[in-house]
């Protein structure tokens, strides 16, 4: 086993619930949105189902083609904690999208029949049935997939420059915005702060494989359902995740097959949830483009978002590195 890989298992099963346990007790100053914000509900379909996006741009700009920036959060979180940063890079010129994930926040969620099978009396294929919806699991295939069909609504917008495309990620959204990166040739540059770029955790030992395994065997079976939403199976982070996504999901690597995105990495210099270097850094030493680290020396995991000054300069670092990779030539 890779030391780095069972040092940050190690990190996410030991250290995080105190990390969660002391950043319950942080909290931000109320946010009010700038007068000079415009805001907008869409709705964004992802295989099907309905994710709740938030568009945002300033008043000045209406109506005006725009490099546009994709926001969504990581583990546990929901699109409604990003307004502010999305207000700062809306006012920095920007075009902004922030969504929710198929079964998180104001999102629906994709159903299951609750029954074995589908009915055989169906009219023009479709029919009635009881149906559980799948909410709060945590299951990168899935995430990525929704970024995807985020980028794809994205590049419908009559103000979004579809050639000037980047994408901002946060903890696991941090390594979500590589994959998707990778998957989408319109995407010109990435901004990961405190990534997760690799999820073989669930592979990491012979017990974590054992239970990967098991779970995996017998929800194909039909033997196990999904975890119930909000459950707490990892520490004290929200969301149960389906270990066999995480054990296949390896965006640290996969970014060197993305030579013509621009990525940036910022990280946390007492992080505590990931192995910077078996994540952030080794990301950096991999990618082939134009790429920068910057690393935030006195913050844990949770100083991006509630140290103020911290989360600024990753805000400031972040609109630097779109300015010069969505807004302008940097052969020139």
């Amino acid at each position: 086993m890779n030391r780095r890989l069972a040092a940050a298992i190690t990190l996410w099963t030991a250290v995080v619930p105190l990390a969660a346990q002391n950043n319950s007790a942080r909290a931000l100053p109320p946010f009010t949105m700038p007068e000079s914000i415009e805001v907008r509900q869409v709705d964004i379909y992802s295989e099907g189902v309905r994710m709740a996006g938030t568009l945002f741009h300033t008043k000045e700009n209406a109506g005006r083609k725009l490099p546009s920036i994709i926001m969504a959060q990581g583990w546990g979180g929901t699109a409604g904690s990003l307004r502010r940063d999305a207000a700062v890079f809306a006012e920095a010129g920007f075009l902004v999208l922030t969504f929710d994930y198929r079964g998180w926040g104001a999102s629906d969620a994709r159903v299951i029949l609750t029954g074995k099978k589908e009915p055989a009396d169906k009219q023009n294929f479709r029919y009635s049935a009881e149906v559980q919806s799948i909410r709060e699991v945590v299951s990168p295939a899935d995430f990525v997939v929704d970024w995807q069909n985020a980028i794809h609504f994205l590049a419908g917008e009559p103000m979004c420059d579809p050639e000037r495309i980047g994408l901002w990620g946060t903890s696991l959204s941090g390594g979500l915005v590589v994959s998707a990166a990778v998957r989408d040739s319109r995407v010109k540059a990435v901004h990961s702060q405190v990534p997760a770029l690799d999820g073989r955790w669930t592979m990491a030992t012979a017990k974590d494989k054992q239970l990967t395994w098991e779970e995996s065997t017998r929800r194909a079976r039909g033997e196990l359902g999904y975890p119930s939403p909000g459950a707490n199976t990892v520490a004290r982070l929200i969301g149960a995740p389906i270990r066999y996504q995480f054990a296949s999901w390896t965006p640290v690597e996969e970014i060197h097959r993305i030579p013509h995105v621009a990525t940036q990495f910022v990280l946390a210099g007492k992080e505590e949830l990931v192995d910077n270097k078996a994540n952030g850094e080794a990301a950096y030493e991999r990618a082939k483009g134009p790429r920068n680290m910057v690393v935030i020396p006195d913050i844990d995991h949770y100083g991006i978002y509630y140290n103020l000054e911290a989360r600024r300069l990753s805000n400031r670092l972040a609109i630097e590195w779109f300015q010069k990779y969505l807004k302008s030539d940097p052969a020139k």
